[in-house]
């Protein structure tokens, strides 16, 4: 018995309406999809942070890192779990990267940090020459971490600048949930 044309073709039609379905889904819920590095100078960063209160944010929480800083890096899936935890309750989480504008290396490798990270919150990159992050932020190193208001003023300074005073994304957590709830 041969088969007719059509039945020739059966296996191959199922197997490309089985792929289909299976890329259709995964690309709408891909990790990181929709995951952007913006840059940003330091003037237009604060002046950001100053409009939180109008798109009703209680606080923003800014965490300053690097691509080149591992502890950064480990601690950040403590700032994508706080942003899922705290968004709705009025918490702005914000990535900051004090990574080197004109390294392209380090530009290619924290947009695919975040994505990895499926960090989808704002995420900064200083626009600024290389160290004024550090300068205007006043810090020393990273990570830091930041609490600002609804008016964009800070409220709570988390560095690792005194070696006798070392903060944990827990402590960060604790602070912030207090802070929401005092509101």
């Amino acid at each position: 018995m041969t088969a007719t044309p059509l039945a020739r073709r059966l296996p191959a039609l199922a197997l490309a309406a089985v792929a289909a379905c299976a890329v259709v889904p995964l690309a709408k819920s891909a990790p990181g999809a929709d995951v952007k590095l913006e840059a940003l100078t330091f003037d237009a960063f604060k002046a950001r942070l100053a409009r939180a209160g109008s798109q009703n944010f209680k606080y923003t929480l800014v965490d300053a890192w690097s691509t080149t800083c591992g502890p950064c890096k480990e601690n950040f899936p403590h700032l994508v779990e706080m942003h899922r935890k705290y968004a709705g309750k009025g918490l702005q989480v914000v990535s900051l990267s004090l990574d080197d504008k004109a390294d392209k290396k380090a530009l290619e490798a924290a947009r695919t940090f975040l994505t990895e990270k499926d960090a989808k919150f704002l995420n900064v990159l200083l626009d600024e020459e290389f160290g004024v992050g550090f300068e205007k932020l006043d810090i020393n190193a990273i990570p830091a971490v930041f609490v600002f208001g609804p008016d964009g003023k800070l409220v709570k300074k988390y560095s690792l600048d005194d070696p006798n005073n070392q903060f944990t994304y827990e402590q960060v957590e604790k602070d912030v949930a207090a802070l929401l709830a005092a509101k």
